[in-house]
């Protein structure tokens, strides 16, 4: 299961109810990418499979791109069916670096042998009166659903927002029908905040959006 939102009309992918810690070990390494410090969890699955979750690096835009094609006909909970997310590597390049460039972003990746299987992304507000909250997207590759995976980028978001100094409050939007993934987030502390009506509509038929906050202390 899907839901998005994001930079670019990311999304979310979470299944199973567990705690944050279960099931799989986080190793965090710090290792110097070019112009800053890039975060690394090594994160071994129930089933033993290693997986990486590090910030993105413009080398990673045209796997990025192709694992937005292939969220898109995985799950009618995003904002984007099969076929219709139109971006370019070039453009998705131009995302990553701005992420990295910028202080208060961050565009995470989750990876299986360099191939993406995950993907979060943070943007704060442009201006002073705003730049302390934003809005997050998170997804997950079907194949990799209830592993763990989301949640543990999801606490790697909080972690790097309460480092940051500056981020106060972290905000997203699901839709409403989304049980899994709403409790997910209320089981990390998310609370909600109101509801968008008529948000999305698939096949003739309208779908709510829950609007969801966190705040940072």
């Amino acid at each position: 299961m899907t839901e998005g939102l994001g930079h670019r009309e990311n999304s979310h992918a979470l299944t199973r109810h567990r705690k944050p810690s279960e099931h799989y070990e986080i190793v965090v390494i710090n290792l110097w990418l070019g112009r800053k410090v890039e975060h690394v969890k090594s994160i071994q699955l129930k089933n033993g499979q290693l997986i990486l979750i590090r910030e993105a690096v413009k080398e990673d835009a045209q796997e990025l791109v192709n694992y937005l094609h292939k969220i898109g006909g995985e799950s009618d909970f995003l904002t984007f069916g099969s076929g219709e997310l139109s971006i370019s590597a070039n453009d998705e390049e131009s995302i990553i670096e701005e992420s990295r460039n910028a202080k208060n972003k961050i565009m995470l990746l989750a990876l299986v042998d360099n191939k993406v299987i995950g993907c979060l992304s943070f943007v704060n507000g442009a201006r002073a009166r705003t730049q302390h909250t934003g809005e997050f997207g998170l997804s997950v590759l079907k194949d990799y659903w209830g592993q763990g995976i989301g949640s543990a980028m999801l606490k790697e978001l909080i972690r790097w927002a309460k480092d940051s100094n500056t981020i106060k409050k972290l905000n997203l939007r699901v839709r409403s029908d989304h049980a899994k993934a709403i409790e997910l987030y209320k089981r990390f502390g998310f609370v909600q905040e109101g509801m968008i009506t008529r948000e999305l509509m698939i096949s003739e038929k309208f779908y709510d959006f829950c609007c969801m906050g966190l705040c940072i202390d």
